[in-house]
């Protein structure tokens, strides 16, 4: 498939994960892949991985809480790699504790990091879009969303991008910039293995409790997660905006 070709993606938190798997499923199918991560060192892994199956990749280092940083994180990618077309606001932590224990540095650090990046990301990211009137904006927001004990942080983050998504989808629809989210259930990733070990678990443990509670009766894969993200991020979906789209194995 070439669904992006003489495309710019730009993927935050590419290092692993799910961003990792969406960063190498765009290049599979012809992006140009901005692998973006705290520091240029961690997504190169990803951006050689692509490099070597003759994709077009570059890592760079990027706060994406620091809106002066994005900008201009954003203006050499866009000059680098020829254009911005696509975003994907993948980045995030977790600080998971008791909402009665929580701290306030905690509650901060996972608003700002899940949130605010988001923000700050596409609001540098709307500018080329505008501009060009064409534009791909996908956020990852999360079943936690709806409620999830010892995540009133994380929670809260997750349905600020949905209320963000469904705003932005408003406001640059008429730019021709469609913006939507993805709410994973439970995904295998080196985030979920650490909750497991928060809540005295193992995450091979973890998993199969998760498996039980859902009606496919197995967890997520990161390459799942990044195929929804590039139906969104891609022209099959041109009429497909303000969505959040829960990709949970049929959970409720």
């Amino acid at each position: 498939m070439s669904r992006f070709t003489d495309k710019v993606a730009v993927v935050t938190g590419a290092a692993r994960g799910i961003g990792a798997a969406t960063a190498l499923r765009l290049a599979e199918e012809g992006a140009a892949v901005a692998v973006v991560d705290l520091t240029a060192e961690s997504g190169e892994t990803v951006a050689a991985q692509i490099r070597e199956k003759g994709g077009i990749a570059r890592a760079y280092g990027c706060d994406v809480a620091d809106l002066d940083a994005v900008e201009a994180a954003f203006a050499r990618i866009a000059e680098e790699l020829g254009g911005l077309h696509i975003l994907v606001n993948n980045a995030g932590i977790t600080r998971d504790n008791l909402f009665f224990k929580m701290p306030k540095a905690d509650w901060d650090a996972v608003l700002t990091v899940n949130l605010t990046s988001a923000f700050n990301c596409a609001q540098a990211a709307q500018t080329y879009m505008v501009n060009q009137r064409y534009g791909k904006i996908v956020s990852l927001s999360s079943r936690s969303a709806l409620g999830n004990r010892g995540q009133a942080n994380y929670a809260a983050a997750k349905a600020g991008i949905q209320g963000l998504t469904a705003t932005l989808a408003i406001e640059l629809g008429p730019y021709d910039v469609n913006v939507n989210a993805v709410a994973p259930g439970y995904v295998a990733t080196a985030m979920t293995a650490a909750t497991a070990e928060r809540v005295g678990s193992v995450p091979e443990e973890h998993q199969r409790l998760a498996a039980e509670r859902t009606p496919l009766r197995r967890v997520g894969q990161p390459e799942e997660i990044a195929a929804v993200v590039a139906f969104l991020a891609s022209d099959d979906a041109s009429y497909v905006s303000g969505q959040t789209l829960y990709v949970n194995g049929g959970a409720r």
